[in-house]
């Protein structure tokens, strides 16, 4: 237990700030006046009765609008769900700075105060996304899809190389076979392993149990993934319409540009906001007479991924972005270039369209 300050006995006059520093099993927060001054420190369970007990007790030392909370989309995100239910404004901030460590050193109170003190500076801008609708489901199964696909690839990978190593008589039993074709004819296999544990018969046996194994793996994998799919596209149907209606997204991309934005829109503030959030607003590159921009490799690169696919689907198939793009080559532009500004006119499409679907309940 931390303790706390004199002040902590009694009442602070006024509105105060919240900070919190997350762990996975505890928290800690201080509490400061607006003028800075610590008015009280604690450490709280991070348990649903820890978040009901760590907002009284800050409620007890003031008015509690504000809160900067470190981690609110990992160890942080339930405590800010809650401190959002209580109509506590929550800030994601970021850890100090390095020099400031040195300097000031390193304590989980600290971390706390400095959490409360980047929120009274305006250095804590960027609101905490509510996490309580139909954005945090398709979160979740992105999250379910990703590892699937993962999981999937390695073992595909692991099935070929296996058969690059069988005996020839098994390689030429499944030469010419697509990889359809190949995954469905190794899950046919026996997988039984017969036989005294030694000799030629023994190996091919137990590479054909482990071509088996493997391609049942890569089945399941796919019914996961396609099972996943079919939940994001229905989810995309019902809660952004518009998006899907739109050249070059799908439910998977529309999925990750709204989980980048999340269940909380209006904590953009604007579209140029949300172009530096998914990492496509221009950055300075300019040197003496030559003045340009170049790709920014910052924000969420998931978005930026999407945002991408937007872009090359455009390119092969709708003719106003092949015009555009026809007309900046001729302007002396860089592909590379022509693509950064694209990507920007998605997100502002991709913005002003998710603004007027994504209405909270």
């Amino acid at each position: 237990m931390i303790p706390t300050s004199h002040a902590d006995r009694h009442k602070a006059k006024g509105e105060v700030v919240l900070g919190v520093d997350t762990h996975r099993d505890a928290h800690v927060a201080a509490v400061l006046s607006l003028t800075g001054e610590v008015v009280g420190a604690e450490t709280f369970s991070a348990t649903s009765v820890g978040y009901r007990e760590l907002l009284e007790w800050s409620s007890r030392l003031g008015t509690v609008r504000r809160a900067g909370v470190e981690g609110t989309g990992s160890f942080g995100a339930a405590l800010s769900r809650y401190l959002l239910a209580a109509d506590v404004e929550v800030f994601d901030v970021n850890r100090s700075d390095r020099s400031d460590r040195r300097r000031r050193g390193k304590s989980d109170l600290l971390d706390a105060q400095n959490a409360a003190r980047a929120v009274l500076s305006g250095r804590a801008r960027a609101q905490a996304k509510t996490g309580d609708g139909p954005v945090q489901i398709a979160r979740m199964y992105k999250v379910a899809k990703g590892s699937a696909v993962k999981a999937r690839t390695q073992a595909i990978n692991q099935l070929k190389a296996v058969l690059v190593s069988a005996e020839a008589d098994l390689r030429e039993e499944l030469a010419g076979l697509g990889n359809m074709q190949l995954f469905r004819t190794c899950a046919q296999f026996s997988s039984s392993c017969e036989g005294d544990g030694s000799g030629k018969e023994a190996v091919l046996q137990a590479t054909r149990v482990t071509l088996y194994l493997l391609a049942q793996r890569i089945e399941q994998l796919t019914e996961q993934i396609q099972d996943l799919e079919g939940r994001l596209a229905r989810l995309m149907k019902q809660y952004a319409p518009q998006l899907l209606a739109v050249v070059g997204i799908g439910p998977d991309t529309a999925a990750s540009l709204l989980i980048t934005m999340g269940d909380n829109p209006e904590r953009l503030s604007s579209e140029a906001s949300f172009a530096a959030l998914c990492g496509v607003s221009p950055v300075e590159c300019s040197s003496g007479s030559q003045q340009r921009h170049r790709l920014n490799r910052g924000g969420d690169r998931q978005a930026n991924a999407a945002l991408h696919r937007i872009v090359q689907t455009r390119l092969r198939f709708d003719s106003r972005t092949q015009d555009y793009y026809q007309r900046r080559l001729k302007e002396g532009k860089t592909r590379r270039e022509i693509i950064r500004c694209l990507k920007r006119y998605a997100a502002r499409e991709v913005f002003h369209l998710v603004s007027s679907v994504q209405q909270r309940p």
